[in-house]
């Protein structure tokens, strides 16, 4: 099974960010893929916090899921749309929210991310429960190659939310990470993940400047569950791919039984 990351560097222009997601993409698609994470506000990175809430969609119907049900249609492949906007029951808040689209172009999961970015050093600043509501449960999917577990960004730096999604053989992280964060803990997060949990994961950021002046860390990359960086791309849009290999995964299980040893839950 190929899976691919798409990295992006999107702008304030839905339309821009459609052309270019659907480019990367294809271009997966045509090497093999038949897995595609898009990353974290792939549709938008505005100007504005406040933009994101004019975007918005409901649950089921909208520009944005419709492209999403399309392209896995056409390219008859898994796509976890990295994350979108929907509609919230609190009019100043959005869900940020990964859905999940089968080769058949439905949508199967849905996982609205629970931990909330903040941070704040010197002139940066971001605070995301501004504009976003808190989702509250952990979500997976099962695939004819297993386990497929759902977080968002931030979630990287909570590992009890990766054991509550049980033994998993992909974790997917669609992010937006900032340059600063990006850079000292970006990567030794994702391996501490793939370890721990001795599955493969496959990240897909946003990676370089923004028309809105936010600069992120980039770097998707696809682990193996040895810790290993199968595939990485530092800077800019483009593809990071590789295959997973159940068969190595078990190998591993088997030689180091740290999920069988596991004593809290």
């Amino acid at each position: 099974m190929k899976v691919a990351a798409i990295q992006m560097v999107s702008t304030a222009e839905l339309a821009q960010n459609l052309s270019a997601a659907a480019k990367l993409m294809q271009q997966a698609s045509d090497d093999g893929a038949k897995l595609l994470l898009l990353p974290e506000y792939w549709p938008l990175m505005g100007m504005h916090d406040t933009d994101k809430l004019i975007l918005a969609e409901h649950a089921g119907t909208g520009v944005i899921q419709d492209f999403l049900s399309a392209m896995a249609l056409k390219l008859n492949a898994w796509i976890i749309g990295g994350t979108l906007p929907l509609i919230s029951n609190d009019p100043g808040k959005v869900f940020n929210t990964t859905l999940v689209y089968n080769p058949q172009g439905v949508s199967i999961a849905r996982y609205d991310k629970i931990h909330l970015f903040g941070f704040s050093k010197g002139n940066e600043s971001y605070e995301e429960c501004r504009t976003i509501l808190a989702g509250e449960k952990v979500h997976s999917f099962d695939t004819d190659f297993g386990r497929v577990g759902l977080s968002i960004c931030y979630d990287l730096r909570f590992p009890e939310l990766y054991r509550a999604m049980g033994t998993c053989s992909l974790i997917v992280v669609p992010a937006a990470f900032t340059f600063t964060t990006g850079q000292a803990h970006w990567e030794i997060l994702l391996r501490a993940r793939a370890i721990e949990n001795q599955c493969y994961v496959l990240a897909a950021a946003q990676g370089g400047l923004h028309t809105n002046g936010r600069r992120t860390w980039g770097h998707s990359m696809l682990i193996d569950p040895w810790g290993k960086i199968v595939d990485v791309l530092d800077d800019g849009a483009g593809v990071v791919s590789g295959i997973l290999d159940m068969n190595f995964m078990q190998q591993v299980r088997e030689g180091l039984p740290a999920l069988k040893h596991q004593k809290l839950r």
